[in-house]
């Protein structure tokens, strides 16, 4: 049985509109169904003082891969649609970021994957796009719908 896992796609580079939809057609064919996507959030670059604003949408996936599996293919996807990850290099602008930031009511915690994004409730940028297409999923450790994590951060 497929698992429901939402997405956070963001970029500040380059044509982001362009390079969501090639993304979602990748994610498509090699990830799982698309079952939603919240509307486009333009925001201020979060940890950094970047030039231009960041595009943000949600997508909501039903898969059937395993955690490690989904991450491995979708960071291939960030690669191929020109993301270029710098050891050390913090938060800076980029083409194409994909987090996975919840997975049903799932906790994963892998040395190389932390379900949910151990960062989501601080960010209103993920939880704005979030809360437009799972706004009553909770948070498996916090307890709290992700309407009321934006709400919290209002």
């Amino acid at each position: 049985m497929a698992d429901e896992v939402l997405l956070l796609l963001g970029a500040d580079l380059g044509d982001p509109k362009a390079t969501f939809a090639r993304a979602e057609e990748l994610l498509a064919q090699r990830c799982g169904s698309i079952l939603a996507r919240s509307r486009d959030h333009w925001t201020e670059p979060w940890g950094f003082a970047g030039e231009h604003l960041f595009l943000n949408r949600a997508i909501l996936i039903a898969t059937e891969f395993e955690p490690i599996a989904l991450l491995q293919e979708v960071l291939a996807i960030e690669r191929e649609l020109g993301r270029v990850r710098h050891a050390g290099e913090g938060y800076a602008s980029r083409s194409i970021d994909i987090d996975l930031l919840l997975w049903n009511d799932r906790v994963i915690a892998l040395p190389e994957l932390k379900v949910p994004h151990p960062r989501l409730h601080e960010r209103a940028f993920a939880l704005a796009p979030s809360a437009d297409v799972v706004p009553h999923w909770r948070h498996p450790l916090l307890r709290a719908t992700v309407l009321q994590l934006l709400d919290r951060m209002r």
